[in-house]
């Protein structure tokens, strides 16, 4: 959608909220529901009322999205496929299909924009949706999301979940609660009770480390961190700080962004096994390299900067980046450098795992429709 666009459908909403004081916004996020592996039994019945995983399932496999079958035993993204396995033996691993995936969120978005021009996605299966000036004039938020929820169904045969608030935050954890195809509503005047009762873990923005730092204070629900001062979250957690002191409090003015950009570009390969040499890591680097390059080719999207991610065998992680004043698209040139962010750091690690390159400050400015690296596993 062009500038002018959404200059008028914002134009649209702050018009909407002044002729009606008692107007609040309408924010609806919509969560598809174990998006790749329900793709996948969707194509294949076979697939259907059993438990899979999409990923890969060897020893040095991750596990991408569980179906809703695996989930009961405990099998969760980013798990390690050996792990998954051990917890449910008779889990059945399918290997990822992402055009596919990008084709049906493309089919999913096309129904948002039925309702509202302000969309922000998230990643292929989830987005923002602003829907307080609506395309079909549907008073109720609630009542969009029913609408969406229904023709997402009939369109793709799949299901996705809602939350519907008055921002971004509570709409999110909202979408949550009554997975799958489940729809919750927070309320204005509900939303501080709400945020009271529920646990920091649960709060969209606190990770696990942040989480475990919050509980060292005594902070384990929303009615603990509305306790602290905004000037002890600001020291104890920088920006993010003032972002929970007023978040705790359903305070979230944040716009649905329709203008959402792509950062970076990357690719990264988990290994079937650790690697410590040179030549070892070597060729794998140089396969790397090639993927990498053919992504930047068909984007026709290049960035300014290198960055070489390796992930050692006890799970740290190490950066290494190189910048230019130009944008870098020469493949002879990505892989020098590649070769020799490796090699100027061939100390800092025993043994990888992973190995990843990524290219940032991008030529373009691109929709982030896929929403993280294109991740395979060494075959």
């Amino acid at each position: 959608m062009d500038s002018q666009a959404v200059c008028e459908n914002v134009s649209r909403i702050v018009y909407h909220c002044i002729m009606d004081p008692a107007a609040t916004r309408k924010i609806v996020h919509i969560d598809m529901d174990a998006f790749y592996a329900s793709v996948e039994q969707r194509d294949n019945p076979a697939l259907r009322g059993k438990p899979i995983a999409v990923g890969g399932g060897g020893k040095r496999g991750v596990t991408t999205t569980a179906s809703y079958e695996a989930r009961q035993f405990g099998v969760r993204s980013a798990m390690p496929g050996y792990r998954a396995k051990q917890l449910c033996p008779q889990l059945i691993f399918v290997p990822p299909r992402f055009d596919v995936y990008q084709e049906v969120s493309r089919q999913v978005r096309a129904i948002f924009a039925d309702y509202t021009d302000l969309i922000e996605p998230l990643s292929l299966d989830e987005a923002f949706l602003d829907v307080t000036v609506n395309k079909k004039n549907i008073p109720y938020g609630m009542d969009v999301a029913k609408a969406i929820m229904k023709q997402v169904e009939e369109e793709t045969q799949l299901t996705c979940s809602a939350g519907v608030s008055y921002c971004k935050f509570l709409a999110k954890v909202a979408s949550g609660f009554k997975k799958p195809n489940g729809l919750t509503i927070i309320r204005p005047k509900d939303a501080e009770a709400f945020l009271e009762k529920l646990p920091v873990k649960d709060f969209f923005g606190v990770g696990k480390v942040t989480a475990a730092k919050m509980e060292k204070m005594d902070i384990y629900t929303g009615a603990d961190l509305k306790k602290v001062s905004q000037l002890e979250l600001a020291r104890r957690f920088g920006k993010m700080g003032v972002f929970y002191y007023n978040i705790v409090r359903g305070i979230d003015n944040r716009p649905v962004n329709p203008s959402r950009v792509r950062k970076s570009l990357g690719v990264e390969r988990t290994l079937n096994k650790d690697l410590s040499t040179l030549d070892e890591i070597k060729p794998v680097l140089l396969d790397i390299i090639d993927k990498f390059c053919e992504r930047l080719d068909k984007a026709d999207n290049y960035g300014r900067t290198l960055t070489l991610k390796l992930k050692t065998s006890n799970f740290q992680t190490l950066t290494r980046s190189k910048s230019k004043d130009y944008y870098i698209k020469d493949k002879q040139e990505i892989s020098q450098l590649a070769l020799r962010l490796l090699r100027e750091n061939q100390t800092a690690f025993d043994k990888i795992r992973l190995i990843g390159l990524t290219a940032s400050n991008l030529e373009k400015e691109q929709e982030d429709l896929a929403g993280q690296q294109l991740r395979f596993d060494w075959e």
